[in-house]
């Protein structure tokens, strides 16, 4: 009987998380592409296919450690309570159960294989580079990121982090600038499309991350590592270094806007053409069109 309630627990608990997670998550994608929400439970909002099997797994390895401390609970009770000196005056002499020994060996391998197998699909999806459709070079200093674009005009720009002066005309002009998030460049990328990015460092060890990407990559100076992405959506998806680089490492934020092809074929050829001002024009178009759904409410 004890066994039965604790299944039963189990498993209205793990659906009970299930369909939280689930309801929760349309609720995030609706107001937000890739950005942090007060009040926000679990993860980032996934943006793109590896961010959406990182969920997937750590839905899947939540629920298994939910059902494992569930069990290990009420198995304890149980033993308190069946054991215990008042219900058990005459303690029993067996030592062995081969059974039982079996079972605590086999349960926890299958267990093991249980997470192991969506882990390795999981390792392969985000190094198995599918063909890019863009290659971007990120390049991280103290304490900023530098960008080019080698497949598309050979075009290099930095991104640093506005200061609160930056932020209020931002936010003047109906576009949204979260505080130690916001950056003067973004990085634009075609929304649908295969992102390669080259990542490297000119002093110190760096982290290129963007959580709703999937995407979280060492930049080692003197060596190129590489990540991947695909951006489900158009909006802005925001980072930070994530390496411990120095007294400035909280302010090298990543902002990687996804627009339509035409935008970034724009964007691109002003880039190219040195004409930042255009270039400017053209996002700040682009970001007002987006700011309607994604992420006005993010100034504060």
């Amino acid at each position: 009987m004890v066994r039965n309630f604790v299944g039963a627990c189990t498993l209205a608990f793990g659906v009970a998380v299930s369909v939280l997670l689930s309801a929760f998550e349309p609720a995030l994608a609706e107001g937000f592409v890739g950005a942090p929400v007060d009040g926000q439970l679990g993860l980032m909002t996934a943006g793109s296919p590896v961010a959406e099997s990182i969920h997937e797994f750590y839905d899947l390895v939540t629920l298994i450690i939910v059902a494992i401390t569930l069990f290990v609970m009420g198995l304890l009770g149980y033993v308190m309570v069946r054991f215990s000196e008042k219900n058990n005056p005459t303690p029993s002499k067996v030592t062995h159960n081969t059974v039982l020994e079996v079972a605590w060996t086999v349960i926890p391998i299958l267990i093991l294989v249980l997470i192991a197998v969506p882990s390795f699909k999981l390792l392969f999806l985000q190094y198995s580079y599918p063909k890019p459709d863009v290659v971007i070079k990120a390049t991280g200093s103290q304490w900023y990121w530098s960008y080019s674009y080698p497949d598309n005009g050979d075009f290099e720009f930095d991104s640093l982090m506005l200061s609160d002066e930056e932020r209020k005309e931002r936010i003047d002009s109906g576009i949204a600038a979260p505080r130690l998030l916001a950056t003067d460049n973004d990085v634009v990328v075609p929304v649908g499309k295969v992102v390669h990015v080259l990542v490297t460092a000119t002093d110190v060890i760096h982290n290129w991350t963007v959580q709703s990407l999937g995407s979280k990559i060492d930049a080692v100076p003197g060596r190129t590592t590489s990540t991947w992405f695909k951006a489900n959506k158009e909006g802005v998806y925001y980072g930070q270094c994530s390496e411990l680089c120095g007294k400035d490492h909280a302010f090298m934020p990543i902002t990687v806007r996804a627009v339509k092809d035409d935008v970034f074929a724009a964007w691109t050829k002003a880039m190219a053409d040195e004409d930042e001002e255009g270039a400017m024009e053209i996002i700040h178009k682009a970001t007002l069109e987006q700011a309607g759904r994604s992420n006005v409410a993010l100034n504060d």
